[in-house]
C-alpha cells in the first residue's frame, strides 16, 4: 500500500503515520543508518 502521509521513506505505508514528530526522526534516522550499513556491505 502507498504512503499517504508522505513520512515512510520507502514510498510504502509503514505505519509512521501516527508518530509524534519527535519519535518520527529518530526513526528515520535508525532508518538511514540502517540503509547505509547494508550498502557497505
Amino acid at each position: 500500500m502507498d504512503c499517504g502521509c508522505g513520512r515512510s521513506p520507502t514510498g510504502k505505508c509503514i505505519g509512521w503515520h501516527d508518530l509524534t514528530e519527535e519519535d518520527y526522526l529518530k526513526k528515520l534516522e535508525l532508518f538511514k543508518k540502517k540503509s547505509q550499513n547494508k550498502s557497505k556491505k
